[in-house]
């Protein structure tokens, strides 16, 4: 099974979006990278999904987003590569999140989610 790691932005609209992504498939393990704001809603509203959040200061320096995520999720992903979805955030941590996962040697295969499960683009 793949990981998934989906940026989870502060604009709740594309939330559900992200929900239905993590409910598509049979995940080995689902980072959400958020802001605090993102952690406590999106985990009352989704109460079902169980992921890891990965916290940061979304207006960091890129430099420190990278260095952020690079440390939060270093060690934790089971594959040589991951699912990545980045239809929720900002394009700050879009960026961050590409070079971490490049920077800790990760292929990345982006997906959306389908009628069909994830679908990889």
């Amino acid at each position: 099974m793949t990981d998934l790691i989906a940026c989870l932005g502060a604009g709740k609209g594309t939330w559900n979006e992200v929900a239905q992504l993590v409910a598509s498939e049979s995940w080995a393990h689902i980072f959400l990278i958020t802001n605090e704001f993102g952690k406590e809603n999106f985990a009352q509203k989704f109460q079902a999904v169980k992921a890891e959040f990965v916290v940061v200061d979304d207006f960091a320096p890129p430099l420190q987003l990278v260095e952020s995520i690079k440390k939060a999720l270093n060690g934790k992903i089971s594959d040589t590569e991951v699912a990545v979805n980045m239809a929720s955030g900002s394009g700050n941590v879009h960026m961050a999140l590409v070079t971490a996962l490049l920077h800790l040697g990760l292929g990345i295969r982006f997906v959306v989610p389908s009628e069909a499960g994830a679908k990889e683009l």
